[in-house]
């Protein structure tokens, strides 16, 4: 699926001044157009395809450009800023950091690194003790993928297979997109990794049979004998939808593993922070897995994840032999601390489990009124997605979800470009410190955009 791209020319808009969005003039303005225009004569063509807006400050849940327009965010950049833009006690995190001064310790310990070690094993589920801090989500799945495979072939040589499900992203490099559900993502790849292979997600949306029967048939269908599985990961929602797992399938899968002497890893990098409503979205299922990864969220500013897991886990490698350039990095390490310590302080969970039921009422109602382009709606906590599709189908219908988002946009809503199965998805995630006012505002804005492009 080509992406489309959004326009550069210059037009009018209808003047915008809420407490939350103001727009005036033309959108983009000839100003920003320039602007754009040198970016794109130094970056790839693949850096395109987001609203053509040039962020020159962010604040709480609010984004503006430097010409007096302002967005309520409904992307948290990519699911990144769970705290909030710029929250206090992050800026003075890094700025104490920065004043330290100290930049950066390679694998060398510094305080910041052992502070947030600490408190993100304190949080995590009983029996996970270990973290082994990266800087990408990409990073750390593929850190999950060798983690798996070298604890099944110290079992048996040839425990190695990866089960991974349709649809899912994993991240951008080679073995997570190996691990990825979308066959159009790892095309490049050609000679893929035979032990990696994905079943049907339970997605009642387009999968009639959402048993976990469904996932044992599948692997009997494709011969991988279940002793030869070393390890089963599965983004806690599926990003494309959101979609998430029936609570009784995460737990049949949960049993399936432990007879199996398969890890069971969720993939949080989107999930995680309280973006859910729970602090870890895989508490939404009651079940531990060994391991799981971190990103996004993580520090609401800079780049860091993880990997968190048990011991037996985590200690696979020796001294020296699993490691990372910016592992532990001081700077993010300490935006890292203060989100997170920010997120438990100020009840950001509570917010998202709160704001976000509303939220999705919300938009459960605006889904039906615009039945059959509005397949459906799905949400937790503080991400939601509204699936377009064409009338009639399951078939998403890209245009229409871009037109919904380009017309959002230039009502001083933010959302990033389509995503998903085909692009239909119109993806919803405002930071967990916004309010339900703003929140119920977002979701006005989506229906009048709605009743413009249906």
């Amino acid at each position: 699926m080509a992406t489309k791209e959004f326009p550069l020319t210059p037009t009018p808009v209808t003047p915008v001044n809420t407490k939350y969005r103001k727009l005036q003039g033309l959108l983009p303005n000839p100003e920003t157009v320039e602007q754009i225009e040198r970016l794109r004569a130094t970056e790839p063509l693949s850096m395109r395809g987001q609203p053509p807006i040039i962020w020159d400050k962010a604040q709480g849940f609010t984004v503006s450009d430097a010409y007096g327009n302002q967005w309520l965010d409904f992307s948290s950049g990519v699911l990144i800023t769970n705290a909030g833009h710029s929250h206090p006690k992050v800026v003075a995190a890094i700025q104490e950091q920065l004043n330290h001064p100290l930049l950066t310790t390679y694998c060398f310990a510094n305080q910041p690194r052992i502070d947030l070690a600490q408190k993100l094993t304190s949080v995590a589920p009983e029996g996970l003790n270990k973290v082994f801090l990266l800087s990408t989500g990409s990073e750390a799945t593929e850190c999950a993928l060798k983690l798996m495979r070298t604890h099944g072939r110290k079992i048996k040589d040839d425990k190695s297979v990866i089960v991974s499900f349709d649809n899912a992203f994993h991240g951008r490099t080679m073995g997570s997109q190996m691990m990825g559900g979308m066959p159009a993502g790892k095309a490049w790849i050609r000679n893929l990794d035979p032990d990696m292979v994905q079943v049907p997600f339970p997605d009642d949306f387009r999968v009639t049979d959402i048993s976990f029967s469904l996932f044992e048939k599948t692997l009997a269908e494709k011969g991988i004998a279940p002793a030869r599985v070393a390890g089963v990961i599965t983004e806690t929602y599926q990003g494309v939808g959101p979609d998430f797992l029936p609570k009784q399938y995460a737990q049949d899968l949960r049993q399936w593993c432990d007879k199996n002497q398969a890890l069971l890893c969720f993939d949080e990098v989107q999930a995680g922070f309280g973006r859910c409503g729970t602090l870890w979205g895989f508490e939404l299922y009651e079940v531990t897995p060994d391991l799981f990864t971190m990103g996004k969220g993580f520090s609401s500013s800079l780049p860091i994840s993880g990997v968190l897991g048990t011991d037996a886990v985590m200690d696979l490698y020796g001294p020296n032999e699993m490691t990372s350039t910016h592992s532990g990095n001081p700077i993010c390490c300490a935006a890292a601390l203060a989100s997170l310590q920010a997120i438990l302080d100020e009840g950001l969970v509570e917010n998202s489990a709160k704001v976000g039921a509303v939220m999705n009422a919300e938009l459960a109602k605006i889904q039906k009124e615009f039945l059959p382009h509005a397949g459906c709606h799905r949400g937790q906590g503080l991400v939601a997605g509204i699936q377009m599709v064409k009338p009639g189908t399951t078939e998403p219908d890209h245009e229409m979800a871009w037109q919904v988002i380009n017309a959002c946009f230039r009502k001083g809503l933010l959302m990033f470009a389509p995503v998903g199965v085909g692009g239909g998805c119109v993806k919803i995630a405002p930071p967990l410190c916004i309010t339900q006012d703003a929140a119920l505002e977002g979701c006005a804005v989506i229906r009048q955009a709605l009743k413009e492009v249906c």
